[in-house]
């Protein structure tokens, strides 16, 4: 996936996470609403000093935002779950017993 893409959907996510709208952060760094909108539409990249701002109204680390780990395809995620799964035969049941907990 694009990394403009993955940024704005990374930003939007952990705005949501602490009840922020894209108006209210929008506001605070005194920027236009559609600034914020098209960052988390992965049309453009923030300005280095508006992407300070965001992190510091959300209060979250520069790596926190750039943690693109949790974005990847189904896919993707089932082979390494599988391969971790292959390579750990003993944490099977666990990980059998987490994932039933999880679709109850």
């Amino acid at each position: 996936m694009n990394k403009k893409i993955l940024l704005g959907k990374r930003l939007r996510e952990l705005r949501k996470r602490k009840g922020y709208s894209q108006e209210k952060i929008a506001e605070l760094i005194n920027i236009d609403p559609t600034t914020i909108s098209n960052i988390e539409n992965g049309k453009n990249y923030p300005s280095l000093m508006n992407l300070e701002h965001i992190i510091e109204i959300l209060d979250v680390s520069f790596l926190d935002v750039f943690d693109f780990e949790h974005k990847k395809s189904k896919d993707d995620l089932i082979r390494e779950i599988d391969y971790v799964l292959k390579h750990n035969p003993s944490k099977v049941e666990e990980c059998y017993k987490i994932i039933m907990a999880l679709v109850k």
